[in-house]
């Protein structure tokens, strides 16, 4: 299982990070061992001051292809989810001025905290659904799919030319803006409309 995730989809998040808006979808991978599971606490790393929450939501691969056309991608997929891209942004702000990868930054142990996962079947517009996080009781995320930049059918498509997908694998397909530190102490709760399916705290 891999992790193979977005970068900057949605435009009012790249903004706010002061990156360009892309053209083409920036794609980075998290390993296996980023995946934390069952509401599980996470961790706060030692090597970073400055950790930051970002929100997805989730498609689960159910089967292996690759090459994929735009049109038969939505086969490729039959669950969705939540998850959080933990990034130390002190690391990626380093790595970014020398031209480095961000792997130290976005691919460290439980850094990508996964919820479980809902049939697709029991959305009505999979293009219309609200994600939210809160911390601590107060909103910090919120975002709609209908403002990605890349939609799922897409990303599968363009992933599936460069990486063959497996039944299994994980794409986080971007966080809406209003990304931020987190904190020890600090209890995360994450919705899929109303759903609440994150619920966890940082230790």
């Amino acid at each position: 299982m891999k992790i193979i995730a977005i970068g900057r989809n949605y435009a009012d998040h790249a903004k706010e990070l002061n990156n360009p808006v892309p053209t083409v979808p920036v794609i980075f991978m998290k390993p296996d061992t980023a995946v934390l599971k069952d509401n599980q606490p996470f961790y706060h790393p030692e090597f970073s001051k400055d950790v930051h929450h970002e929100i997805e939501l989730v498609l689960k691969v159910c089967k292996e292809g690759k090459h994929i056309s735009e049109k038969f991608a939505g086969n490729y997929y039959d669950e969705i989810g939540l998850g959080i891209d933990f990034t130390a942004r002190d690391i990626q702000a380093r790595h970014k001025e020398k031209g480095l990868p961000w792997e130290l930054a976005k691919s460290f142990d439980n850094s990508a905290p996964v919820s479980r996962f809902l049939p697709k079947t029991g959305f009505e517009d999979l293009y219309n659904l609200t994600i939210r996080l809160d911390i601590n009781g107060n909103t910090v995320q919120t975002g709609n799919t209908r403002d990605l930049l890349f939609g799922f059918e897409q990303l599968i498509a363009f992933v599936s030319q460069y990486i063959t997908l497996k039944k299994g694998d994980l794409i986080f397909t971007g966080t809406p803006p209003g990304v931020g530190k987190v904190a020890i102490g600090d209890h995360l709760a994450g919705y899929l409309e109303d759903v609440k399916l994150l619920d966890f705290h940082v230790k």
